[in-house]
């Protein structure tokens, strides 16, 4: 077992137990890549990989003196991610001593795939409401007889987009209370909801019920992966939103409404205006988390300061990569009361301390506090770089005399990419440099060139060969209308930044997705055994 250097400061897994169990804010952050961390991780782990750590620490980490616990399993990042985030100006980074092998001599539960706790919250949920389910075949039974019947999926548009129930509509998780009447106009009408495993079609019919649907609500059991499994054809392409159409009427809103605050109520939701949210933000001692659920398209028309886009459905399912800080403060906003408040009512029952913002609260246009736009996630300043533009680069290329690195993620590597550039993981970049001795002038690129930057400043700082950046990144490269190859022509390190989820993609084997279905079926006995979840069901 790997200890902490002498030098490092360092708590045991008991220490970060006993700060999960008296509900003092802490971050035990796993910085290796995503694929190591899925298959083994406490529970309260969030992933972020040290070669990310620049790009996503003020947004997830806001408060810069947060107690964070950094570990690994025996790769030597711990260390290295630490001095990062000390650099950043965070004061209380701790090793976690011992690692992830230490964790487990202790006894303490390890679990494995990604965001653990919103998917055992939501078998924690079905086994005590007792969530009603249909089968696949009892589904298609229905959509065949032409019963009536709506099918409403409740992922991301781009998920259902690739795969999903035939004739089923795009109705991500929070949008359901506000949508479903709108969909289902006759009480009778039976109205299923499915994701691609169990999670999301649990929380969003156990939503519906919670609210007072007068509906019969049923989820897919198991979603696309028990319709699959069940030799059904799922559909491709298809684009039903719950935009389209007709708006939903003021009146079906204000009743909504009432629902959604009266479950928030009863999950001990607490309720804010605008002065308690100031004085909340100037807190120092306690992390916030502000995050506006409406749909990204809503919150690019306006929204109010300091808020950051995260629809209802994937914060309930994502906990652990929206707010890595377990016992912080989050705060919720909407424009209905209806979308925040069941978000809000499903993180209180997971043990957040969550309020949400008024709806009445609202800035108007004319307001300092409105602002319009994408979220763009804070970053520091990765300082100067020596840069080369794509032209440059083209003519470099052509002649034969520079090695291009590509340190974008290995998905988007795959499906695109500068011709002849080599796939590698920032982590390894630094070892990495003398196998390239003699192959000419090095130059780092990704997505924006951002992540290149921080990456070429870090071998400066630490005297390595000397490397250029490709200016603006594969972006630019592409917007200049250069060429372009596809496929893993060149991996200089193993593709494990990406975990390859059993319920995402088409051509998943069929012991895969069972084994997916049996570990979460599993997942209540686990959380019974680690005792530190502090979930309650309405």
């Amino acid at each position: 077992m790997n200890r902490a250097p002498a030098n490092e400061a360092s708590l045991t897994a008991a220490d970060v137990r006993a700060a999960l169990l008296s509900r003092v804010e802490i971050a035990l952050l796993d910085v290796r890549e995503e694929d190591p961390y899925a298959q083994a991780h406490p529970l309260w782990a969030a992933n972020l990989p040290l070669s990310q750590l620049e790009l996503q620490a003020y947004s997830r980490l806001p408060r810069r003196d947060v107690q964070i616990a950094v570990y690994e399993d025996g790769e030597g990042l711990a260390p290295r991610a630490a001095a990062v985030l000390r650099k950043l100006g965070y004061t209380q980074v701790f090793l976690l001593d011992g690692g992830l092998a230490a964790w487990r001599a202790a006894g303490l539960e390890i679990f494995r795939d990604v965001n653990v706790p919103s998917k055992a919250f939501g078998e924690l949920v079905e086994s005590t409401r007792h969530t009603p389910s249909l089968s696949a075949e009892e589904v298609e039974d229905l959509l065949n007889s032409r019963a009536d019947v709506v099918v409403l999926d409740a992922r991301r548009f781009d998920e259902y987009q690739t795969m999903s129930i035939p004739g089923a509509t795009s109705v991500p998780g929070a949008e359901l209370v506000l949508r479903a009447r709108h969909l289902a106009p006759n009480s009778g009408t039976r109205i299923i909801v499915n994701c691609a495993g169990r999670t999301r079609s649990i929380i969003g019919t156990q939503s519906l019920i919670n609210a007072g649907i007068p509906n019969p609500v049923a989820a897919l059991r198991n979603g696309t992966i028990g319709w699959t499994l069940a030799g059904k054809k799922l559909a491709h392409g298809q684009s039903r939103r719950f935009s389209d159409g007709p708006a939903v009427t003021a009146q079906m809103r204000v009743s909504m409404m009432k629902s959604a605050e009266e479950v928030a109520l009863r999950a001990g939701v607490a309720r804010i205006g605008p002065e308690r949210l100031d004085e909340w933000r100037a807190d120092s001692s306690r992390t916030l988390y502000q995050f506006d659920v409406r749909d990204p398209i809503e919150f690019a028309a306006g929204h109010r300061r300091g808020f950051r886009s995260a629809p209802g459905g994937q914060l309930v399912q994502e906990t652990d990569v929206y707010a890595p800080v377990r016992g912080a403060r989050i705060v919720l906003t909407d424009d209905d009361g209806v979308r925040a408040n069941m978000s809000a009512s499903w993180l209180a029952q997971m043990g957040w301390q969550v309020a949400v913002l008024n709806a009445s609260a609202r800035p108007t246009e004319d307001s300092a506090e409105f602002c319009t736009g994408d979220w763009v996630p804070p970053v520091p300043d990765p300082g100067s770089v020596e840069e080369v533009s794509p032209d440059e680069l083209s003519d470099w290329i052509a002649s034969g005399g520079v090695t291009l690195l590509d340190l974008q993620a290995s998905r988007d590597y795959v499906g695109c990419h500068i011709p002849g550039a080599r796939w590698i993981l920032r982590s390894e970049l630094a070892a990495r440099l003398e196998q390239l001795a003699g192959k000419g002038e090095i130059v780092l690129t990704s997505a924006c060139g951002l992540l290149a930057k921080f990456a070429a400043r870090d071998l400066a700082e630490s005297g390595a060969r000397r490397v250029r950046v490709l200016a603006g990144g594969n972006d630019a490269w592409f917007g200049a209308g250069l060429a372009s190859e596809a496929g893993a022509t060149y991996l200089m390190s193993d593709a494990i930044d990406r975990y390859r989820r059993p319920y995402e993609g088409t051509d998943n084997p069929r012991a895969a997705m069972q084994a997916y279905l049996n570990w979460e079926f599993g997942l209540v006995a686990q959380l019974a055994r680690d005792g530190s979840h502090f979930f309650t069901v309405l």
